[in-house]
C-alpha cells in the first residue's frame, strides 16, 4: 500500500515541479513531511543550492504541541531565517502533498512571519 501512495505523490510532485522553479530573486520553498517531523528548505534552483532550512527535529527547535503547531513554528523559523538572508518572496512547493494540515500550517506560519508567496 505504501508503494502506491509514494508513487502517486511522486507523480504529482513531477507535475508541480514542471510548472515552478526557484530563481535567485524568488527561490523555492520546498516542504517535506515525515511521520515524525516536517522540514522546509529555501532553494535556488539556478545554482542548486539550499539557502535556508529549518526542521522540527533539530536540537535548537523547541516548539511544543501537536504536529500542526510544530509545523507553524517551522514555517515561522524558516521565514525569519529567509528575511535575515534578504529573501522576501518565494515560490511554494508543496512537494506532492495536499495543501492541508501540516503543509498548510507551515505555509501560514511563514506568511505570518513576513514571507510572501
Amino acid at each position: 500500500m505504501a508503494g502506491i501512495k509514494l508513487s502517486r505523490r511522486e507523480r504529482i510532485k513531477r507535475g508541480i515541479r514542471k510548472r515552478l522553479s526557484g530563481s535567485a530573486e524568488r527561490p523555492r520553498l520546498s516542504v517535506y513531511r515525515s511521520n515524525k517531523g516536517i522540514y522546509a528548505q529555501i532553494i535556488d534552483d539556478n545554482t542548486g543550492k539550499t539557502i535556508v532550512s529549518a526542521s522540527s527535529i533539530t536540537k535548537d527547535f523547541s516548539a511544543k504541541g501537536n504536529k500542526s503547531e510544530q509545523s507553524k513554528a517551522v514555517g515561522k523559523a524558516v521565514a525569519e531565517k529567509a528575511l535575515a538572508a534578504g529573501i522576501k518572496q518565494v515560490v511554494f512547493d508543496r512537494n506532492g502533498y495536499l495543501y492541508h494540515g501540516r503543509v498548510q500550517s507551515l505555509a501560514e506560519g511563514a506568511r505570518e512571519a513576513g514571507l510572501n508567496f
